[in-house]
């Protein structure tokens, strides 16, 4: 019983682990005029730069914006040392 307790216990924390939060900071425009933001969005499914450009192509297309690029994916750790930089834009997508 004990090691049934203790498999389903780990289970659990390798469940929450591979549901970590994962976020991605971008750069987008639009034009006529030219304006451009750099931004901070959190990604659903897999944590890495593909996933996270199709899933902003859509959100940002439907604002106006054109997606430049994914600069990268980062866990919790990087959220707060990009919030001022993201301004507006931090979250928004």
């Amino acid at each position: 019983m004990k090691h049934l307790t203790s498999s389903i216990l780990a289970l659990g924390l390798m469940a929450g682990a591979a549901q970590a939060a994962c976020y991605a900071d971008y750069k987008a425009k639009q034009d006529d005029p030219l304006r451009l933001h750099y931004g901070v969005v959190e990604i659903d499914g897999d944590c890495n730069v593909e996933n996270a450009a199709a899933q902003l192509e859509d959100a940002l297309g439907a604002d106006g914006w054109q997606l430049l690029n994914v600069l990268g994916v980062f866990d919790d750790d990087g959220l707060d040392e990009r919030r001022e930089s993201a301004g507006q834009y931090y979250l928004r997508y």
